[in-house]
Parts: C-alpha cells; sequence; structure tokens
C-alpha cells in the first residue's frame, strides 16, 4: 500500500470514528499529515509506511507540538524493518507511539484499545499484578509453584504482582491458560511511554525573529517551530484560554502563503486554537477563511496582547477565501 492509500483508509477510518479532521499537510518539511479532533481527544497524525523513517527530530516536534496543543502524536503505518507491523500491536519510535491501521481502528472505531507492545526483544503485555495475586492466592498457588509452571523465577512473579515487570505473550498466555482468566492491561497509547526528547532550535529567519521579539514583548511565549506548516506557536502568559493558543506565522504575500494560511486555518479549527500570518510587506486580504492576516506594521500598533487576540478573534470569525 502506498502512502497516498494509506493516509485516504486513515482519514476514512478517523471520520467513521466521529473525528473531525484538518486537511492534509502538503507543506514540506512536515512533522504530522493531518490533525483529528474528537471531543477532547487531539491527535497529531503522522502517516508512514515504513515507521523506521521517523526520524528523531521528527519526532521531537511531534512531541513539542503535542504538548503545546494539548495533543497527542501517533505514527500511522505498515511495515518496520522486513516485515509488517502486527495488528494489535503498539511500536513505539523516539517516544512516539505507531500503529497500524487495523489498531487504529479497534481503538478508536470499536473502543478496543491494543493489549500488546513491543520492546527489544520481543512482544509484551502489561500484567494487573493485584487481580494476578488475588486469583493466585484463591486458587492456593503458590509464588514458586506459580513460577515452576511457567518456567521463570519467583522474584519474576513477584515483579509481575507488584506492578514492576511486564510479561511477554507467551508467558502472558500461560498465565491465563493456568488460572482460566485474563489479566492483560490495555496499552495507553498516550501514557507518554518516553517524552524525554531534545528538540533544536528552529532556524529563524531575520524578519521572523524581529515579529516573534515584537510578540514576546507583548506578553506571549512564542515557541518556534521546524517542521510545521507555521512557524511558531504563541501562547499568552496569563491566559490559557482557547483564544490564547496561535498558531502564527510569517511571510510575504505569496500564493505559496496563501496556501499556507489555508491549511493553518483547518489546522487550528480542529486544534481550537486562532491562526495568524504576519505578513511582511503589503496584504490584500485581512483574513484568509479564520486565518487572520496582518501586515508587520499594523502589528506594531499592539502593545498589549489582549488587544490582538480580540483582535484575531473578532476577525476570525469573518471567512474569507482568497
Amino acid at each position: 500500500m502506498n502512502k497516498e492509500l494509506l493516509i485516504n483508509q486513515v482519514i476514512s477510518i478517523l471520520s467513521k470514528a466521529g473525528f473531525i479532521i484538518s486537511d492534509r499537510c502538503d507543506i514540506r518539511p512536515r512533522s504530522f499529515d493531518l490533525a483529528a479532533r474528537r471531543d477532547d481527544l487531539l491527535l497529531l497524525i503522522k502517516v508512514l509506511y515504513n515507521i523506521d523513517g521517523l526520524n528523531e527530530e521528527t519526532a521531537g516536534e511531534m512531541l513539542f507540538l503535542s504538548e503545546h496543543l494539548n495533543g497527542n502524536p501517533i505514527v500511522v503505518g505498515e511495515k518496520t524493518r522486513d516485515h509488517s507491523l502486527e495488528a494489535g500491536v503498539v511500536y513505539f519510535r523516539y517516544g512516539v507511539p505507531a500503529i497500524e491501521t487495523t489498531t487504529l481502528h479497534d481503538h478508536f472505531a470499536e473502543n478496543s484499545p491494543p493489549l500488546i507492545y513491543a520492546e527489544h526483544g520481543g512482544l509484551y503485555v502489561n500484567i494487573d499484578g493485584r487481580t494476578l495475586k488475588e486469583e493466585r492466592i484463591k486458587k492456593n498457588i503458590s509464588l514458586g509453584a506459580l513460577a515452576s509452571l511457567l518456567g521463570v523465577s519467583r522474584r519474576t512473579i513477584s515483579k509481575y504482582e507488584e506492578g514492576e515487570m511486564a510479561a511477554s505473550v507467551d508467558v502472558a498466555l500461560r498465565i491465563e491458560e493456568i488460572l482460566d482468566r485474563g489479566f492483560a492491561i490495555s496499552v495507553d497509547l498516550f501514557e507518554k511511554y518516553n517524552t524525554k526528547y531534545s528538540k533544536k532550535e528552529a532556524n529563524i529567519e531575520r524578519g521572523s525573529f524581529n515579529i516573534f521579539s515584537i510578540l514576546r514583548d507583548m506578553g506571549f511565549d512564542v515557541l518556534p517551530t521546524s517542521q510545521a506548516p507555521f512557524d511558531a506557536v504563541s501562547i499568552s502568559t496569563s491566559r490559557r484560554d482557547e483564544n490564547s493558543t496561535i498558531l502564527t506565522g510569517v511571510s510575504e504575500y505569496t500564493g505559496t502563503m496563501v496556501k499556507k494560511a489555508h491549511l493553518m486555518s483547518s489546522i487550528s479549527e480542529v486544534a481550537l486554537t486562532q491562526s495568524l500570518l504576519i505578513v511582511s510587506g503589503t496584504s490584500k486580504t485581512k483574513n484568509i477563511e479564520h486565518t487572520v492576516v496582518v501586515e508587520d506594521k499594523e502589528l506594531k500598533k499592539y502593545s498589549d496582547k489582549d488587544e490582538l487576540i480580540e483582535l484575531l478573534h473578532d476577525r476570525g470569525k469573518k471567512v474569507v477565501v482568497s
């Protein structure tokens, strides 16, 4: 399956599962391909035929954006190394969960989350240790006896029961056979198994740097991006409501800029943010769909962040297609 078909399959699955989905991010480089929301759950989705194509820098930006947009990163793919991804298994790349389309469907359309995750050395299952211990005692099976039946140490059984160790799939199945019930805990895709990442500073053009300085002087935290269809995420330092997070772009007025503004508008609607494009020089419009377009000279008129947020809120309601 090529990437185009894979993306269309992902869109179909999530649409049927009740998500609203942004336009595809087709501006390179891109750290994610789609943004999707259902209720309070926001997904930033990267689609890769081979999940090993996700590099550390891209994963870092996915995690970075997810943190500041209150979202969750996820990769959907078909292969890893020389074999297909297994259904019902979660793989991790630099802290970002990766699954195939059947798992995506089961989790979000059927409310049946995966039970297995892949790590170095094999496939593993998290065990409900408290229930395991209660059932073992109820059936009058000692630690030593269960360990002997499983071919593991007493200490390993203790670690299962204390929630300190995951079991291999084979061992988990054997426990179920011996005790005649399941103990597997579903994998939480967004539990942040490994959120330690290093995000390199984005290369900022001089014009963008000056604009960012103006926004910072107003009182915004300005967080530059390197692989997104916007140049920064700007966040109010005093108000953390839906209107204080702004997808921010800086550009001259060009055809590429208009395309970028349309995409920013679509993403902002899904992510529940504001969208602002600051034009160096003259602009032909004041907004493109829900992206507010402000000339750099106009921006300098605002000294207070709340005034700018109010402008974005009011002008962003006026949809103008350009």
